[in-house]
């Protein structure tokens, strides 16, 4: 019997639970283990993925929910303390003989074992009674695959609709897009009612069939999960920098007339810029749009480029707000 270590990240901030998984896996070289933890609000990106794309950027800084890239490929989630997430790490062994359910099946029996009608569908979700409760990713290092998925227990679906709803006519872009089925949560399928701690307690036994063993990464190994965060979970390049370059025209009207952008961003940064319209500027817009170039392609960066300019006679009549308002639409 290969009995399982589980271990909880004792946090709910999500830079810190993705770099104590990255860091048991990276270090924790030997055994199985399972790993539960809980994100306060947060879109998750898949690592291949263009952060901008993937949320409203609107409605996320509305709401104060983090965006942060996983290790892992797939699409964006939406985390909040009414998903469960889980980690299984364990040696990779010969990829070429591992099946596809071997991580998903342990998670569809559990949940069959609390009446549910669970099942796994494509390549990376789990239904129950046809609604999508769990998308799944994978990571390979050094040896060691991670295997960490969602668990729709009681979220709030105007949240996962609002924070994963950006207008998808905005870029033409060559990341991966999310595919955004119809989920549902796993609380409201169940035959008898039972709260977030009863099913996370119920899960740590039955996702480790073979038995568990508790146990905790040491201080110096805690110390090793906060330089990590630090390092990388907690960065903007990491988070939106490593987004692929994608294109995109921005318009609009204004009391002082229209401005029209046409950018590209690659890296996280303005690769190409050109200003736009029927604005009454007194000057050419040349320096401008050269000082704007390898700018990072966030609002603060873009602000303190404008801030070193005379807007009035650059952009006539477009302010400094409206021009952020635009380039960031």
């Amino acid at each position: 019997m290969n009995k399982t270590f589980y271990l909880e990240t004792g946090s709910d901030d999500p830079a810190y639970n993705l770099a104590f998984e990255e860091y048991v896996q990276a270090h924790r070289r030997e055994g199985n283990y399972l790993i539960l933890w809980q994100n306060r609000n947060a879109i998750i990106i898949g690592r291949n993925q263009n952060t901008r794309e993937e949320i409203n950027r609107e409605f996320v800084e509305a709401h104060g929910i983090r965006v942060i890239r996983r290790n892992t490929g797939g699409g964006a989630v939406y985390h909040d303390m009414g998903n469960l997430n889980y980690s299984f790490i364990t040696d990779a062994g010969d990829l070429t003989q591992r099946t596809g359910t071997l991580f998903t099946s342990p998670v569809v029996k559990a949940l069959r074992g609390l009446g549910l009608d669970a099942e796994t569908s494509g390549r990376n979700d789990i239904l129950v009674s046809g609604h999508k409760v769990s998308g799944i990713a994978e990571h390979l290092m050094q040896g060691r695959i991670l295997h960490h998925g969602t668990l729709l227990f009681d979220s709030d679906p105007a949240m996962i609709a609002g924070a994963l709803n950006p207008d998808p006519t905005k870029f033409q872009s060559k990341s991966v897009k999310s595919v955004r089925s119809r989920v549902g949560n796993i609380r409201s399928f169940l035959p008898s009612d039972m709260d977030m701690q009863s099913f996370w307690n119920y899960l740590k036994v039955a996702l480790a069939e073979d038995g568990i063993i508790p146990t905790s990464l040491t201080d110096e190994e805690l110390e090793g999960v906060r330089a990590l965060k630090a390092a990388k979970y907690d960065t903007w390049e990491w988070n939106y920098g490593k987004s692929p370059k994608y294109q995109t025209e921005c318009r609009r009207r204004f009391p002082g007339g229209l401005l029209e952008l046409h950018l590209s961003v690659a890296g996280g940064k303005i690769s190409e810029l050109e200003i736009l319209g029927d604005f009454m500027s007194l000057t050419s817009v040349e320096p401008l749009k050269l000082a704007l170039l390898n700018c990072p392609y966030q609002e603060a960066d873009i602000a303190g480029v404008l801030d070193q300019f005379p807007l009035q006679r650059i952009l006539g009549g477009i302010t400094k707000e409206e021009f952020l308002e635009t380039i960031l639409s």
